[in-house]
């Protein structure tokens, strides 16, 4: 019976990593009731997503983590970038334009800022760290961002694998403390309408952390904060890479 069940998990890779995926988030959710959803059922999933991959990786000796178990493959194509973008812009179809408007200004200027900053202080890090390189401290600056830029710009810019992973962990170390904090913060940030929630979305630019966080406090405020995040994260791809490279190389190289 157990090896029928194994031929056939390993033979639908995707539908069993829908499944995996799935009992880990019911589980996350039931953890975070126990917080009175001050820690988001999401940032659980995430810590807990970290660790397999961490365990899957040392079991294997390969470096996709757990989708490198034969039975998980499947989680390597359900997190790769086709179906994750799929998930940023289906955010966009729950806002309404005329809320969105109002940010006005006020978000794309967070949106420019924030990027600049996160870019700035990221950088500077790994210069202090030892990562002088014009590349590495755009890609560690990139990853500061968020953990999507960091990969693209380490990519653009021919930055080495150990580079580019650790942008990648600057981003979700982000990403993380966004998802925990927000709730926290809610109430002295003012997050109680659409457009702060867009204005905010542009301050912290991680999708994912601006989208659980906000969800754990008001799931209203989802859309607005995860549009103008989804636009952080495109403005950064766009801009990290050439307009930031030369500025540090400038200053650096």
């Amino acid at each position: 019976m157990l090896d029928i069940l194994s031929t056939a998990l390993t033979k639908y890779p995707l539908i069993t990593a829908f499944v995996v995926v799935g009992i880990i988030m019911w589980a996350s959710y039931k953890v975070a009731r126990l917080t009175n959803n001050r820690i988001h059922g999401s940032a659980i999933a995430i810590v807990c997503g970290l660790v397999l991959a961490y365990i899957g990786g040392t079991v294997t000796g390969e470096k996709h983590g757990i989708s490198d178990v034969p039975l998980f493959a499947g989680i390597g194509l359900m997190g790769g970038s086709m179906l994750r973008d799929f998930a940023i812009v289906s955010t966009a179809f729950g806002v309404k334009m005329e809320e969105l408007k109002k940010a006005g200004l006020p978000g794309a200027l967070a949106l420019v800022i924030s990027m600049v900053l996160s870019t700035i202080i990221g950088a500077l890090t790994a210069y202090a760290f030892g990562y002088t390189s014009p590349v590495d401290m755009a890609t560690i600056g990139g990853g500061a961002a968020t953990f999507i830029v960091g990969p693209v710009t380490g990519t653009a810019l021919g930055a080495s694998s150990e580079v580019i992973a650790l942008s990648v962990a600057a981003g979700v170390v982000k990403s993380i403390s966004v998802m925990i904090l927000t709730p926290f913060l809610a109430k002295t940030a003012g997050l109680d309408n659409p457009a702060a929630a867009a204005v905010y979305g542009g301050l912290m630019g991680t999708t994912s952390g601006t989208a659980a966080g906000l969800a754990a406090t008001d799931p209203r405020l989802v859309p607005y904060g995860a549009m103008t995040a989804t636009f952080y994260t495109g403005f950064g791809c766009l801009v990290v890479p050439s307009l930031g490279y030369m500025v540090i190389s400038a200053l650096f190289g």
